[in-house]
């Protein structure tokens, strides 16, 4: 189990659908708290599995966007949480630790 914060970079564009032409575009970066939770077996010497989930929570905010010469081209609220799941396999190089007496 972990938590703890979370920052991301956002870039938002707008195209003109007909000429797709850029007609205003948005940056931002967004900070906020993430929880997760995972699992990690060892199914071999050296070797294991891991599963781990993530939920980021960025909530609401509201972002002008520029037109490309730099004029206002109006605001909207956008809400963004993410969700994240991995699965991985991994393996220890070096070999299990031996003790010496």
């Amino acid at each position: 189990v972990k938590g703890g914060a979370a920052v991301v970079g956002d870039k938002y564009d707008v195209f003109d659908i007909p000429t797709g032409a850029l007609f205003s575009s948005a940056r931002e970066t967004r900070w906020g708290g993430t929880v997760g939770a995972g699992l990690e077996y060892g199914f071999a010497p050296n070797w294991s599995v891991g599963v781990e989930y993530n939920h980021i929570f960025l909530g609401d905010r509201t972002i002008d966007f520029t037109t490309p010469i730099g004029g206002f081209a109006g605001s909207d609220r956008i809400r963004q949480d993410v969700d994240m799941g991995l699965v991985r396999v991994n393996y220890r190089w070096g070999g299990p630790s031996i003790a010496h007496y």
